[in-house]
């Protein structure tokens, strides 16, 4: 065995003591070791020590001895010195023993000897504390100098200051706070150094180049054209064919082109029988292969009245299409009270609320259509969804509140978890009793989604028809000082019950039969006749 035995600074005398064990009584005594800095990776430092060893070859080779120990076990005696070998002791089947009691060392305990202790000693009886911290502080403040001093320094121009602008929007808000695995700052002063940006368009081709690093589609610069264009589809109308689109998401078995998200009822896209899943595959004789959602929106746009040209792929059939564009109107709110055959004059009433958009009139439209309907004693509601490719985030939170009188609506997460919550406390309820069902289908995109979701996991309602589209990522968009903007991934969404829908979609309670209309007229005569293919009859539509 071999032991550490805390020992005072000063020369002592031979010391001696006692380690009761299982076995018989062995006793040391040991000459007093003073100054001695000992360092382990698997111990703390204790100082002065006396190092004690039982047994062992006297190999001593180069090693000169420090000590000696002597210990008595069965009164046979031992003496072996304690060396010093590259300035490493190496112990095995050790026992430290200080000055509270005693404890055990891994089996290979190495210690490294310096005469540090001494030294220290020395410095600090000579020089005082706070010189050292003054000294140490002048070096900090010497490397900062010299660092500011071979940091490039130019004039930042009107071109550099928007570039910042809108890398600044990014390093803030995007969800990926590792930006694509790269160092953000470091790309900011590599493009500030390389990048040209002496007119508006090099600029521009800047901040288009910084986004690409991203590798996020729904990541996009806008030029005050196209920022003004994507505001527009937000308010009131726009001038185009009535389409919203997306990027495949894989459950429609394609891989390339872009996704019909929706066709606005009545639109130009919708009269020619374009519908949600078909894949454009051309606009005006271009490949929408490599092309982005944004460009593709500002294809489909253009003067009322003018022509585009869309290749189409419809199942297995591909189709040339030429559309006129016009002004498409987007009233989200449509409603119509269907009466039930049974019971007369006192037939049940169903109202039936088809919500097409999620634009800056949505909730105020809704709201004013419930109470409409309210007042032709209607008792029970249809909220169709179907073919509603979303909008304003916002607009489907406030949407919920007027359904929940409590709950959660959605939870928001970043890359570190959940963010934020959005939820109500039955302020702003205006329906919470009434039975309702919602209707849903893979034209539900983005915040239909929210709103789905948050009507399913709540218990509030019954989901009817096919899995959603499944945009789980919510983009926010920033207006830039010159007009232009920037469209942000700023986080993911999960439904009340924690369900990631990205890809996925909200999946219904029941389907709907396929023959199944998607007019408010047709809608109401399959309610109405119980021989029709699509009939569902009350009960089935509103049963939890």
């Amino acid at each position: 065995m071999e032991a550490l035995l805390g020992s005072s600074p000063s020369p002592s005398p031979s010391l001696s003591f006692t380690i009761t064990r299982r076995n018989p009584i062995t006793s040391f005594k040991g000459l007093s070791w003073n100054s001695l800095y000992s360092r382990s990776n698997n111990s703390r430092v204790y100082h002065p020590i006396l190092r004690l060893k039982r047994s062992g070859n006297d190999n001593s080779g180069s090693c000169s001895p420090l000590c000696y120990i002597e210990q008595m076990y069965r009164n046979r005696m031992f003496s072996q010195p304690i060396r010093r070998c590259r300035k490493i002791f190496i112990d095995k089947q050790s026992l430290l023993v200080i000055q509270n009691g005693l404890a055990f060392l891994p089996r290979k305990f190495k210690t490294s000897l310096r005469k540090t202790l001494k030294h220290s000693e020395v410095f600090k009886s000579i020089v005082p504390e706070i010189f050292v911290r003054s000294c140490i502080g002048l070096m900090l403040v010497m490397a900062v100098n010299a660092a500011v001093v071979k940091a490039p320094s130019f004039a930042l121009t009107e071109e550099n200051l928007l570039f910042l602008e809108a890398w600044r929007t990014i390093d803030r808000a995007y969800i990926d706070k590792t930006f694509n695995g790269q160092s953000w700052f470091r790309y900011r002063e590599d493009a500030l150094r390389n990048e040209p940006m002496n007119t508006r368009q090099e600029t521009y081709a800047a901040i288009k180049k910084m986004l690409a690093t991203l590798d996020d589609p729904f990541t996009r610069f806008l030029e005050p054209e196209k920022f003004k264009s994507l505001r527009s589809g937000t308010q009131n109308a726009l001038t185009g064919v009535g389409l919203s689109i997306g990027y495949p998401s894989g459950k429609n078995g394609s891989a390339f082109g872009l996704v019909v998200i929706s066709a606005s009822p009545g639109g130009p896209a919708n009269r020619a029988g374009i519908s949600s899943g078909d894949i454009i595959l051309q606009i005006d004789n271009t490949s929408t292969e490599n092309m982005g959602i944004y460009d593709a929106a500002e294809r489909l746009q253009g003067p009322e009245g003018s022509g585009v040209e869309l290749t189409v792929l419809h199942g297995s059939e591909t189709r040339q299409l030429p559309l006129i564009r016009e002004k498409v109107s987007l009233n989200p709110v449509k409603s119509r009270i269907c009466k039930l055959p049974t019971g007369g004059d006192d037939a049940p009433l169903i109202g039936y609320i088809k919500l097409s958009t999620f634009n800056q009139n949505a909730s105020g439209a809704v709201r004013e259509a419930i109470e409409t309907l309210r007042k032709n004693n209607v008792k029970a509601f249809v909220l169709d969804l179907r073919d509603n490719s979303g909008g304003l985030f916002p607009e489907g939170v406030e949407i919920a509140k007027i359904w929940l009188d409590k709950g959660v609506i959605v939870y928001i997460c970043d890359s570190r978890g959940v963010r934020d919550i959005y939820d109500t406390d039955g302020s702003n309820v205006v329906a919470a009793s009434e039975p309702l069902a919602v209707l849903v289908n893979k034209g539900t995109a983005s915040a239909s989604e929210i709103l789905a979701g948050a009507l399913k996991d709540n218990k509030r309602a019954q989901l009817f028809g096919e899995p959603t589209y499944g945009k789980g990522k919510i983009q926010s968009v920033f207006q830039l000082s010159d007009g232009s903007g920037v469209a942000v991934t700023v986080a993911r969404y999960e439904t009340p019950a924690h369900n990631d829908i990205d890809k996925v979609g909200v999946i219904p309670d029941h389907p709907l039969p396929a023959s199944f209309p998607k007019d408010d007229e047709s809608f109401c005569n399959c309610l109405q006749n119980p021989a029709a293919a699509c009939h569902l009859d009350r009960v089935e539509l509103f049963s939890k």
